[in-house]
């Protein structure tokens, strides 16, 4: 028992330790995984120190009581944090906002910021269309693909979800370690679309945001055919997904962001979440030491990359915006969605990680102060001491993505009831 005591404490201790650490530029992608699986396990952890410290008290191993109890109670700490109530919702929509959202809908959403263990699953199961084309690569008979989400039995609350996936704008897909995600929000009848667009160095800004684009103008083309009402289709993605949710949601009708074939289309969204999505690449460029990928060599656009050597082109700022930004600068600021916010801006949800090495919450603080300088209906979560991508490991007992999806949830239905 004196062992498993040590062992029960020490590796309470230990994670707990992981949680506070905060490393940015190389050491921050080595201690990654083991601070994202560290919050995520937070009630795991907690538990395991307090038992940890009651061995070691009932067994003579005093040197576990101390190192027991600050891992439980740094833990519990966490959960606590990461869990407690926000007046976000309140300063955005006024004292009475949960009125706006129907009895109904409330009893499919997530009931507490954190249920300890959630269970994410739609019932009845929902319909799952995949690989449906929305559009076809321009110049090729390339075909643009999603992945459809929709209620069962036709069971609809009028709003479409785009999701756009993490991805460095060089990696990844759709379906990726979302499928109980979508599954929830089906559960209380929205419609989801799932979309995989092209990457770094097939295309660059352009290509992207023109994608994510086609997929609008698709869903609104289309919603009649889904129980879709074109004025409630709602922007969203993680990371590089929700930094191109915020460009296309703020500047749908840009000039330069606009392809040619979409310039007389409806391309406005009445709402945008963006997960640990970066708002200023220039920021994003200092903050993450990209100065040392100014050596790699160039490569042509419209290089298409086999999946399994994509990660070498992530944040290839000189790829995706056309140069460094000694070379560029124009670029670093139209593609940035901080550049972009104006009165007439959707209404956002903004999540991130306090210790995100990555995107910086200041950033994120930043757009957020501005959309409120231009009266933009938005909510501003940060979660302290997590990580990127916080929200994808371990949903079912992890607090900050179950906090998160709280949000998701009731920013979502005052949208769908939005008059």
């Amino acid at each position: 028992m004196i062992i498993l005591a040590t062992i029960l404490s020490g590796l309470s201790l230990l994670m707990s330790v992981l949680l506070l650490i905060y490393a940015k530029s190389s050491l921050g992608w080595i201690v990654w995984m083991p601070k994202l699986i560290a919050g995520a396990l937070s009630p795991v952890w907690a538990i395991l120190g307090a038992a940890g410290a009651v061995l070691g008290w009932g067994y003579g191993a005093l040197w576990a009581v101390p190192m027991g109890i600050f891992g439980a109670g740094m833990m519990s700490w966490y959960v606590w944090r990461c869990t407690r109530d926000h007046d976000g919702f309140e300063n955005a929509y006024g004292p009475g906002w949960s009125d706006q959202i129907a009895p109904q809908q409330i009893k499919q959403m997530v009931q507490k910021r954190w249920p300890v263990f959630l269970k994410m699953k739609a019932s009845p199961e929902p319909s799952w269309e995949r690989d449906v084309p929305f559009s076809t690569s321009p110049g090729t008979d390339r075909q643009l693909l999603c992945d459809l989400w929709r209620p069962a039995g036709g069971n609809t609350t009028g709003l479409a979800y785009i999701y756009l996936h993490g991805s460095a704008w060089a990696i990844g897909d759709k379906d990726m370690y979302t499928r109980l995600f979508f599954q929830h929000l089906v559960a209380q009848g929205h419609t989801v679309m799932d979309v995989s667009y092209r990457l770094c160095p097939e295309v660059d800004i352009y290509g992207m945001i023109g994608d994510v684009k086609r997929a609008v103008a698709w869903m609104k083309a289309n919603a009649s055919r889904y129980g879709v009402n074109p004025e409630k289709v709602v922007l969203g993605g993680g990371s590089a997904g929700g930094h191109l949710a915020l460009l296309a949601g703020y500047a749908p009708q840009h000039p330069e962001l606009t392809p040619e074939d979409l310039t007389s289309a409806d391309l406005s969204v009445c709402g945008v979440i963006s997960h640990y999505g970066p708002t200023d690449l220039l920021f994003l460029f200092e903050y993450m030491k990209l100065q040392k990928l100014e050596g790699e060599p160039p490569v042509p656009l419209g290089t298409v990359i086999a999946p399994s050597k994509r990660m070498r082109y992530a944040a290839r700022f000189d790829i995706l915006l056309g140069g460094w930004p000694q070379d560029a600068p124009h670029m670093y600021q139209l593609a940035s969605p901080i550049s972009h916010v104006h009165p007439g801006c959707p209404s956002t949800l903004l999540m991130q990680g306090a210790q995100d090495h990555v995107t910086s919450q200041d950033a994120t603080c930043a757009l957020y102060t501005k959309l409120l300088e231009s009266g933009v209906p938005t909510i501003n979560v940060i979660f302290p001491w997590t990580p990127h991508g916080f929200d994808l490991l371990i949903p079912q007992i992890n607090p900050a993505a179950q906090s998160a999806l709280y949000d998701v949830d009731r920013f979502l239905a005052l949208l769908a009831n939005k008059d």
